[in-house]
């Protein structure tokens, strides 16, 4: 079979890696990027015209970041041919223990903490999706007995062909629309996690949002809301579920009330395959969280330093501000995701927030947004990380916070999200104590 792996990332690399182990595929790989590296064993297409003549294969993979619009417009005729690394991975997986979970932002902290609650109750589970390993990779290791977590974005659910035994859809907001056509389209491609489901299926859902409740009610299974009745909800300081004290909130490591939210999604859908209560409490009352998420860097006279890098939309940012009560220094900015940022500059009059440094090609509109709110504390951060934490270190005062939440995707001055909570945690490492 001719096979274009469209897009050689991590995930374009996996699905190499699987149709060559099947043997007798040509592959070719085609990408934008002139400069890739690639395997020896395969063909390639790379810079402007990588999607020229895809007509020729008979079949198309495609990487989740590559928009499949961007693809049929060049190429109309190959909708039928168009796969990718989840499609293959649900057609070729040995189990049916498949848990897919969806939202706009705390992915991939509930998917981690449903795979290590299994884990905890003795299940065998593989981790993957979105989080950063493509579900392909792991394939080989599975039976009919194992679990598997997939945390999935809109980019890998647009053309999802078959959906998940579990499904759960987490808090829904405007995100990606520099990427999807419109809101609409957003939505719509977070439906196809529940929309081949069958009455023996499960769809979890944020009971306190609309949309996480429209999107869950396009599967034809049980239906289960969470943060409300029936499922895992917050009562008198402690998480529970069907009248079962599983922890109280103080105990949870992870900071910040919407944390509540993903610790209540995580138990609820455990609870669908086992009520281990010790399992559920012992997670959630020692996972400290994955990085760039609220992650505390150091302290320094007196100064925390929190690296929430992967705090890429305004009402990331707002969470994160009302997760920490000391007076805040915060980095805002980056590039365009098609957000308002008017709500956020609101919370930020609100949050005792002494200083906004502001960066990136979205400054000018944060600006303008915090300027109609009110606040004109803001200063120009720079162009290096070493000159925002600079500047954020000139702001803060012993007691204070500075937190890195820009509200904005990283594109222009670092390569993404990764990157720069990266520079920023080695810009504040380097960071010199102020002399007594």
């Amino acid at each position: 079979m001719k096979i274009a792996i469209l897009g050689f990332d991590v995930e374009g690399r996996s699905s190499y890696e699987y149709f060559q182990s099947q043997g007798g595929h040509e592959l070719t790989a085609h990408d934008q990027n002139a400069n890739l590296e690639l395997p020896a064993d395969i063909k390639s297409v790379l810079g402007d015209g990588y999607l020229d003549g895809l007509d020729q294969y008979d079949l198309l993979v495609r990487t989740a970041g590559l928009p499949p619009q961007l693809i049929l417009d060049k190429n109309p005729s190959v909708a039928s041919k168009l796969t990718t690394n989840i499609n293959e991975f649900f057609k070729a997986t040995p189990t049916k223990n498949i848990i897919g979970v969806t939202g706009t932002k705390g992915k991939g902290t509930t998917s981690t903490l449903i795979a290590k609650m299994l884990e905890a109750s003795g299940k065998t589970v593989s981790l993957g999706g979105n989080i950063g390993i493509p579900p392909l990779s792991f394939l080989s290791g599975l039976d009919a007995d194992s679990w598997v977590v997939l945390e999935l974005s809109s980019f890998q659910l647009i053309d999802l062909k078959v959906s998940p035994h579990i499904g759960v859809c987490l808090m829904v907001a405007p995100e990606h629309l520099n990427w999807h056509l419109n809101m609409d389209e957003y939505t719509e491609a977070k439906t196809n996690l529940f929309a081949s489901q069958i009455a023996e299926d499960i769809a979890i859902y944020f009971g306190k949002n609309e949309l996480s409740q429209q999107i869950a009610s396009a599967s034809s299974g049980q239906k289960v809301p969470y943060f409300t009745l029936p499922g895992a909800v917050v009562e008198n300081g402690a998480i529970a579920i069907e009248g079962q004290y599983i922890c109280d909130t103080a105990e949870l490591k992870l900071l910040g009330e919407h944390n509540w939210q993903n610790a209540c999604a995580a138990v609820t859908t455990v609870w669908q395959i086992t009520q281990d209560i010790e399992a559920l409490r012992s997670v959630l009352t020692s996972f400290t969280g994955l990085e760039h998420r609220l992650e505390l860097v150091r302290e320094l006279d007196g100064v925390k330093y929190y690296d929430d890098s992967f705090g890429t939309t305004p009402e990331t940012a707002i969470v994160a501000l009302q997760a920490l009560e000391q007076p805040k220094i915060i980095i805002l900015g980056g590039s365009d995701k098609g957000a308002s940022y008017d709500g956020l500059a609101q919370v930020v009059t609100q949050s005792n927030v002494q200083t906004a440094i502001l960066v990136g090609d979205q400054a000018g509109r944060i600006k303008t947004a915090l300027e109609a709110a009110g606040f004109t504390n803001f200063t120009a951060g720079g162009s290096s990380m070493t000159e925002i934490v600079a500047a954020a270190q000139s702001a803060a005062q012993s007691g204070d916070v500075v937190l890195l939440s820009p509200a904005c995707a990283s594109f222009g001055m670092f390569k993404d999200y990764k990157d720069r909570g990266e520079q920023f945690k080695s810009a504040v490492q380097q960071l010199a104590g102020q002399p007594g």
